[in-house]
């Protein structure tokens, strides 16, 4: 099983609820986090301009969180990127938090090339080349 990226992330007081968990809605915000981060290392962004001048960017289409144990305020945890599908205008992420051996939690986040176009309205387009080959060598093999 490939990963296509790591990072980590503290989990931070304004992450928790009044019961010290981390709040579900945390992994989200974490999911996407990440996300940027990993496009950023593959040297592109979730919203730039092409080689043609148009604005991309990556809206969702998808997305679901299962928790598997708790996590606490000063956690340290370590996520774990794959990309498990890749299509034309497509790219579907996975995403596991672990806190040392324990899982704490699994993603996925199903997201769509677009062009925003005049007047806010977005278009599907088809990956960058270049992204594309580079995002195709890190496809999960199970």
């Amino acid at each position: 099983m490939s990963v296509a990226f790591t990072t980590t992330r503290r989990v931070e007081f304004a992450d928790t609820d009044m019961a010290g968990l981390v709040h579900f809605t945390t992994y989200y915000r974490m999911m996407e986090s990440v996300e940027h981060e990993f496009l950023r290392s593959l040297g592109t962004s979730v919203l730039n301009r092409d080689d043609d001048g148009r604005t991309v960017s990556w809206p969702r289409l998808a997305a679901e969180c299962e928790f598997h144990a708790p996590a606490f305020f000063e956690d340290e945890l370590e996520i774990l990127v794959r990309v498990a599908s890749l299509g034309r205008s497509s790219l579907v992420l996975k995403y596991e938090f672990r806190r040392g051996d324990d899982r704490i939690a699994s993603g996925r986040m199903k997201t769509v090339c677009c062009e925003i176009q005049e007047g806010e309205s977005l278009l599907a387009i088809e990956i960058p080349v270049e992204l594309k080959s580079q995002l195709a060598t890190l496809i999960e093999v199970e």
